[in-house]
């Protein structure tokens, strides 16, 4: 008789990295039971559970629902993976659109009140799910192969010109950061063309790219000061540099040891391909 394996839970959001995480669990003799956020999570999702049962589709705004699906699987551990768009809470019809349950309204609108900013909202999620006996992990935990090194990280180096906005903007983009405003900006020259806030990483790409039509600039993406690498840690992958390509961006600057890198070796032979440089930065 088989040993039972350990249940692990994921809160799954939008791309790839659910399916890498889910991959990284089953490879390290898990079982993963997953809570996917309706209307961003894949819907070939479930197929990376072991039975049917493990899978649930539950609401962003309804987090009694991912308790209840953790609980009646006993899962103790969970790890909170994958994109969701912020921008859309501030929908016109967003109260209709995102009816919260009991728990999330008592975040949303008690615990948060003063304080709406992504790492907030995070960390009182995270207290409530270990109110229930179920602790939030961190996402590298099974995904460790798929964090950025230190480094250039595609065989094509950067220009001394890229090599200076580079230099130039990493300051900037950890005060942009710091103060919780957006985790990217573009540079060119030395000037700053775009810095990312509530739109989204790849809105701001899309901006960025409209705003400097001679192409050539840098982005650069940073963990926050003392990344809880629980939750919203700083993810790329082939998606970030096909659009970075379509904008006309010559380099990508990421944080090392505090970005995943979806599909790392098809991510990387993709910005081969395409003439996009990627660099991991150390932080200094």
């Amino acid at each position: 008789m088989q040993p039972e394996l350990e249940k692990i839970g994921i809160i799954a959001g939008g791309g790839r990295m659910p399916f890498l995480v889910a991959r990284g669990i089953r490879d390290a003799n898990g079982r993963p039971v997953i809570a996917a956020l309706d209307g961003y999570a894949s819907q070939r999702l479930p197929g990376e559970c072991i039975a049917d049962e493990d899978f649930a589709w539950v609401g962003l705004t309804r987090i009694g629902q991912w308790i209840k699906h953790f609980r009646r699987h006993g899962v103790t551990q969970v790890v909170m993976i994958g994109y969701v768009h912020k921008r859309e809470m501030y929908h016109r019809w967003r109260l209709l659109k995102y009816i919260p349950d009991l728990r999330t309204a008592l975040i949303w609108y008690c615990k948060v009140r003063r304080d709406k900013r992504d790492n907030s909202v995070l960390l009182a999620t995270a207290e409530e799910l270990a109110k229930e006996g179920i602790t939030l992990v961190s996402d590298t935990l099974y995904a460790q192969q798929h964090v950025a090194a230190a480094g250039v990280l595609t065989r094509r180096q950067p220009s001394s010109s890229v090599a200076a906005d580079m230099e130039f903007g990493w300051k900037i983009a950890k005060a942009s950061a710091e103060l919780d405003i957006g985790q990217a900006i573009a540079v060119k020259e030395r000037d700053i063309i775009a810095v990312e806030a509530v739109e989204g990483t790849d809105a701001m790409i899309q901006r960025a790219g409209s705003l400097c039509k001679s192409g050539g600039w840098t982005m650069i993406k940073v963990a926050r000061p003392n990344q809880d690498m629980r939750f919203d840690v700083p993810t790329i992958g082939p998606a970030t540099v096909k659009n970075l390509v379509a904008a006309g961006c010559a380099c990508l600057v990421v944080q090392a040891d505090k970005t995943m890198i979806a599909d790392m070796p098809q991510t990387l032979e993709l910005a081969d391909k395409l003439g996009l440089v990627i660099v991991g930065h150390n932080g200094k």
